[in-house]
């Protein structure tokens, strides 16, 4: 009974674990800003929670286990296209490499090349790392909210006087 329900609430776990790793890193970015050196770091959320969910796929249930459909509406296309004069305009895309460090439970952490370093040899963008940590800061909270939403209707099923 106990494996059922932890199955049930496997993926929102892993992907608040992986949240919160990104968000070590980015704090540790966001906190070197200014150290001679150093470089940038993050990890590719989407690649890292699907490795992480693959390595505990012994107590995951099926529906679980599948791949997650994208949320858009159907009919409905994402965004607008925006015209670049060079290359280097708009973008908005990290690359990120390896580190070539060890390997955690979550993958990689990987280097985040910025379009212009600073002549210390720092990679770190502020502005870039800033955004990045809202970001995955209101991710965090999401999930954390839709985690509890799914244990107060669990609550609410078991106790029902039906």
């Amino acid at each position: 009974m106990l494996d059922k329900l932890d199955a049930e609430f496997a993926f929102g776990r892993q992907a608040l674990d992986v949240r919160a790793y990104r968000q070590e890193l980015l704090s540790s970015n966001i906190a070197n800003a200014d150290t001679p050196g150093y470089q940038a770091r993050d990890v590719d959320f989407a690649s890292t929670l699907a490795r992480s969910l693959k390595q505990t796929s012994g107590g995951l249930a099926p529906s679980n286990a599948a791949q997650l459909p994208m949320t858009q509406p159907a009919g409905v296309t994402s965004g607008m296209s925006m015209v670049s004069t060079a290359p280097g305009h708009m973008a908005g895309i990290a690359k990120l490499i390896p580190t070539g460090g060890p390997a955690d439970d979550y993958g990689r952490a990987q280097y985040r090349m910025p379009l212009q370093p600073s002549l210390d040899g720092n990679t770190v963008d502020l502005d870039v790392e800033r955004v990045q940590f809202a970001n995955n800061a209101l991710h965090y909270e999401t999930g954390m909210t839709v985690m509890t939403q799914q244990i107060k209707a669990m609550i609410a099923a078991i106790t029902t006087n039906s």
